[in-house]
């Protein structure tokens, strides 16, 4: 593929003396109309081997035949058509290949060499979204908040720009409990779908992935009746995987972001919560709890729990926390799973 239409023929005349026997058609945008789809239509029907063309084929032409694509120049295209341009190969059940060339290091530009690293970096199946934010990150998209052309985002880049703009917006709302993205429990329980209760590997999967994707208490509760009505009664590791998902829910909701042992003795909930956003929490637990629970900076520690059986340390965060869940707003009330 070649990005100028000046140099399409010579390009096409180098191939010819090169492979020879190789049968060859040019297509580009200044073609006569009737003449351009003549040239797609012999290529596309497998009587021609080579396609030399311009960006044309940028505009969705599918043809499942072609597994390789070679990109002149690829320094001057955008992230977004380079993306574009790779995906007109591969589109059926045979291996692809992109090449792209250009010119050495020392002469391309700081953001061609950003361009060409990210298209390199994201080549899995589904990665678009990722390119989208790299390329906005590379050409800078300006200060939401003003009226800028170009602010910090560029230098920080997206992610933690859009991060920061959350955490801004939050703390002019008022919002204290603090968001995360995942909770983690490291207690010592044993929890998964035995291979004696759900045999078939594909029904496992699905098992599995429809624990991850639950969402609420009442997502989880209905998983545990479809599991019983269709493999009888759930066996206790998958029970407590069930309930440790319950409690991953409640954690997540509070701000927490991971649950642990330590020292043998307490339990520690890592949170960026701020200490008063916490005392309100705790303001719902009974008056022999909250003494239990002491704050520090970056965690929670609940006192001498980690004593207690692995189950009991289960059952326990989960009423309690469930408690704290008062707090929040528009909070209610649901009933636990497997209760």
């Amino acid at each position: 593929m070649v990005p100028r239409v000046e140099g399409i023929e010579e390009v096409a005349r180098k191939l010819c003396e090169m492979v020879p026997s190789a049968r060859l058609v040019v297509a580009h945008g200044q073609m006569v109309e009737g003449e351009l789809e003549a040239t797609m239509l012999t290529f596309s029907n497998g009587d021609a081997d080579i396609l030399v063309c311009t960006t044309i084929i940028e505009s969705g032409l599918d043809i499942p035949r072609v597994n390789t694509i070679l990109i002149e120049d690829a320094q001057r295209f955008g992230l977004s058509q380079l993306y574009q341009l790779r995906g007109r190969v591969g589109r059926a059940g045979i291996q692809a290949h992109a090449w792209l060339f250009y010119p050495n290091q020392q002469s391309l530009s700081d953001k061609a060499r950003k361009r060409l690293r990210a298209l390199q970096e994201f080549s899995q199946l589904g990665s678009g979204y990722q390119l989208a934010l790299r390329d906005m990150e590379i050409r800078g998209v300006g200060n939401l908040l003003g009226a800028e052309q170009s602010g910090q985002m560029e230098s920080i880049g997206f992610d933690l720009y859009m991060e920061m703009l959350e955490e801004s917006i939050n703390e002019i709302r008022g919002q204290e409990i603090p968001q995360v993205d995942e909770t983690q429990i490291d207690l010592a329980l044993t929890a998964f779908v035995p291979a004696d209760y759900i045999p078939d590997l594909d029904q496992k999967m699905t098992a599995y992935r429809a624990v991850a994707a639950a969402h609420t208490k009442a997502e989880l509760l209905q998983i545990a009746v479809d599991w019983h009505d269709r493999y009888g009664p759930i066996p206790v590791p998958a029970q407590q995987l069930l309930r440790i998902m319950e409690l991953k829910q409640i954690a997540k909701s509070l701000g927490f972001s991971r649950i642990k042992p330590e020292n043998k003795q307490h339990i520690v909930l890592e949170t960026p919560m701020a200490e008063p956003a916490f005392k309100l929490l705790k303001e719902n637990l009974p008056e022999h709890l909250r003494s239990r629970f002491i704050y520090s900076s970056g965690k929670v520690t609940l006192r001498g729990l980690a004593t207690m059986s692995a189950d009991h340390q289960l059952e326990s965060l989960i009423d309690w926390l469930s408690k704290m869940q008062g707090s929040l707003p528009q909070a209610s009330e649901s009933k636990s799973v497997l209760a």
